[in-house]
């Protein structure tokens, strides 16, 4: 039962942030791109109530998220996340006015069928929160040295698709760190309260790389088109979420002849993923 809670309230969260990405992206469309990487572009959004109704499903995003970590791997509830793709376009062409050609289509039928093959044949299990300190240090250590690496090389692109894609990978690698400590410290609190919750310093520091991923997301809104930065920003969260539940939370997923249903999976994402990433909205 948990677990279809956890997926249940993974779903919640892709849809949430679909929207959220689809009202961020409206809002962005508005700023000149002298403001990237400056705090000015958070000023200008600020004036837009679009923007702060795409902050509303954010927060949305976030308490789902929350329920979905606390019942479920983060291996499982992180990849749901692939779904925000095909959702986000789908959103997109509602609220920004333009239709998804019929390949597109049947690119967000092969990506949803993707994840699902994927994850059912995967079955991630198990897991626990991480137990040493030097763990946690490797990890951010290498996915903050990775989204340096993603900002620094698209400060010093034109705007246009290659940033925003750059941009995206960065928000997502932040993303999943925010998941990957969310979920220790939502462990926290319903194993030992609210004290214990606001004592760890996984709390603070999922609060701290959250900001930051929405600050790279707005960039990535502003850099370029959706269809450009929401592939990196989906599938990017999935894997490092993936890698991180593994490595840190010690999590299970089938392997042996479970990899050829896996690996098929996986494919239908890439390649609706791909098709997603080049398909322009008529």
């Amino acid at each position: 039962m948990t677990m279809v809670l956890a997926v249940v309230f993974a779903v919640l969260t892709a849809l949430s942030n679909a929207l959220a990405t689809v009202l961020q992206r409206k809002a962005a469309r508005t700023t000149p791109e002298a403001d990237a990487l400056h705090a000015r572009l958070m000023l200008r959004l600020m004036r837009q109530p679009v923007w702060f109704a795409g902050i509303a499903a954010v927060i949305c995003a976030a308490v789902c998220q929350a329920l979905a970590l606390r019942w479920g791997p983060l291996a499982l509830v992180q990849p749901v996340f692939v779904i925000e793709l095909p959702l986000a376009l789908l959103i997109g062409s509602l609220v920004l006015g333009r239709r998804l050609s019929p390949r597109g289509w049947g690119a967000v039928i092969a990506v949803a069928g993707g994840a699902g093959l994927a994850l059912a044949a995967a079955a991630p299990s198990g897991g626990r929160p991480p137990q040493s300190a030097a763990h946690w240090a490797a990890a951010l250590a290498c996915t903050g040295l990775t989204v340096a690496g993603c900002v620094a090389a698209a400060a010093k692109c034109p705007a246009g698709r290659a940033r925003a894609a750059l941009f995206g990978t960065a928000a997502a690698i932040a993303y999943a760190v925010t998941a990957a400590l969310m979920k220790t410290a939502v462990i926290r609190f319903g194993e030992q309260g609210a004290v214990a919750f606001f004592t760890a310093w996984q709390t603070y520091a999922f609060a701290v790389t959250g900001v930051c991923a929405l600050f790279l997301l707005s960039n990535a809104m502003a850099a370029g088109p959706l269809v450009a930065s929401q592939p990196a920003l989906t599938l990017g969260d999935a894997l490092v979420s993936l890698t991180l539940g593994v490595v840190l939370y010690a999590e299970d997923v089938r392997f042996g002849w479970w990899l050829l249903p896996e690996t098929a999976g996986v494919l239908l994402v890439l390649a609706g993923t791909l098709v997603l990433a080049g398909v322009q909205q008529e």
